[in-house]
């Protein structure tokens, strides 16, 4: 892994930083790779309670390297991955994130645009600054957003509005972006609050905080049916784990510690 994406843990939690400050943490290629590279690592990890998102410097990410899209290999390289028939590089790299069986929090400052907010879309939570500058900025080259933002949209904003913010590539701020819905909060201090929320997730047993998230992933992109069958699946075997013993107990016991994750 590059020295442009970062994972720093701290106990239970793990921080993906990107690393390219001099850059404004443009997503190279390369970056690409090694995102899917941590989520795969990270997603092995049973002790794992939640993931956050995060950029070194002055902002979250300003989007694609767009020095990769100029370079003829690199240009050919992006042309076969879009050719495949099944998910791509580009949008394996963030759905990936949206896929963890953890929480997935992402803190914005500064911009946060193209690729950089399509990475945040793949988190359940988005945490920015009021000030910071988002934008679906892929329709000012003549492009469409083609990372997954497809799926990581869905639920969070009125279609209407989803068209008019990829067919404008408009900046708004993180005010406006929560009003919208396209992130979850705003706050002076992102990561702060983005760990507190996550201090909060973990006085919830692992299980059922994956069960949830699966679940709401689920409701993105299933019908009904498919849904209602995977609550009986997962309650089912809630039920029969051991985390859901110590949650009747820890209400008196709060001290009890959960068992390591075994829903995926």
């Amino acid at each position: 892994m590059s020295e442009h994406i970062q994972i720093l843990r701290q106990g239970d939690l793990a921080e993906v930083r990107l690393n390219r400050p001099d850059k404004r943490n443009a997503l190279s290629f390369a970056m690409l790779r090694d995102l899917i590279d941590a989520a795969d690592s990270l997603g092995k990890d049973k002790n794992l309670r939640a993931v956050l998102v995060s950029g070194e410097g002055e902002c979250f990410s300003a989007g694609i390297d767009l020095g990769d899209l100029r370079d003829k290999k690199q240009a050919l390289r992006a042309a076969w991955e879009l050719a495949q028939p099944t998910a791509n590089l580009f949008q394996r790299a963030f759905l990936c994130f949206r896929d963890l069986p953890v929480p997935v929090v992402a803190a914005i400052h500064g911009h946060c645009l193209g690729a950089g907010l399509q990475l945040a879309l793949a988190a359940d939570f988005r945490i920015a600054r009021p000030d910071a500058q988002l934008a679906i900025m892929e329709a000012k080259w003549g492009l469409v957003p083609d990372m997954g933002a497809s799926v990581t949209l869905r639920g969070l904003l009125g279609a209407d509005k989803a068209r008019e913010l990829m067919m404008t590539a408009r900046l708004v701020s993180g005010e406006t972006a929560r009003e919208l819905g396209l992130v979850s909060y705003v706050d002076l201090d992102p990561r702060g609050r983005a760990l507190a929320l996550v201090d909060e997730l973990r006085t919830r047993s692992p299980d059922a905080v994956a069960a949830a998230k699966r679940l709401c992933n689920a409701m993105e992109t299933q019908g009904a049916s498919a849904t209602l069958g995977l609550e009986r699946r997962l309650q089912t075997r809630l039920l029969l784990g051991k985390n859901f013993g110590i949650a009747a107990k820890r209400a008196k016991q709060p001290e009890l510690a959960w068992k390591p994750r075994t829903l995926g």
